[in-house]
């Protein structure tokens, strides 16, 4: 992504960018800067990759009452980045010179606070970017002195779980879940009368 600050103001309008793994700071800045014109008085802005299962009625309760400067979502911290290039995730030195990321929230799928959103989106605008694009937003919170919050513990599953009904009432998203997958396994969530203790 090169060195230095750049600006992603686009007016709303498409970007001229490939839309890679490497890139997924780019996109999700430009799904900020759209809440950031469309959507300003939002209460909470979720970002998600497309192989999660999300239950949002048990999302929902983890975001009442509604709550201002909030992130939530699987928390990272003391974890920094991979400087070997032979990894999907490495990170120059040039690029991002500290050994360790201000703490931050897993990729997959986080909750934002709608104020917040449009403040990662404003600060980021001064940030050099990174290609990691959950620990630029992390890099973004610690600029401007925010923290993440915890869930509770498990509510955001970064690995793939076998799908049981009663499990997955209790879990706010499961990363790993293909489109087939989903197809397969909603209906029933949805649907089937299924006692759980």
């Amino acid at each position: 992504m090169g060195r230095g600050t750049q600006r992603f103001w686009g007016g709303g309008r498409r970007q001229d960018f490939l839309d890679t793994y490497n890139n997924l700071t780019l996109k999700t800045l430009m799904g900020l800067e759209w809440v950031s014109r469309f959507c300003p008085n939002a209460t909470y802005v979720m970002k998600a990759d497309s192989d999660v299962f999300l239950n949002l009625e048990f999302l929902g309760g983890l975001l009442r009452p509604p709550r201002r400067d909030f992130l939530t979502g699987y928390v990272y911290r003391g974890t920094g980045p991979l400087r070997n290039p032979a990894y999907k995730w490495f990170v120059p030195q040039e690029v991002y010179p500290n050994d360790t990321y201000p703490p931050y929230c897993g990729g997959p799928g986080y909750v934002l606070s709608g104020d917040l959103a449009l403040r990662v989106f404003a600060v980021a605008q001064g940030l050099p970017l990174i290609n990691m694009e959950d620990a630029f937003v992390g890099i973004c919170l610690h600029a401007l002195g925010v923290g993440v919050t915890a869930p509770p513990p498990g509510a955001f599953a970064m690995y793939h779980l076998d799908y049981d009904k009663c499990r997955f009432r209790r879990l706010a998203m499961v990363h790993h879940y293909g489109p087939q997958e989903l197809l397969r396994v909603w209906p029933h969530f949805r649907d089937a009368p299924v006692e759980c203790p």
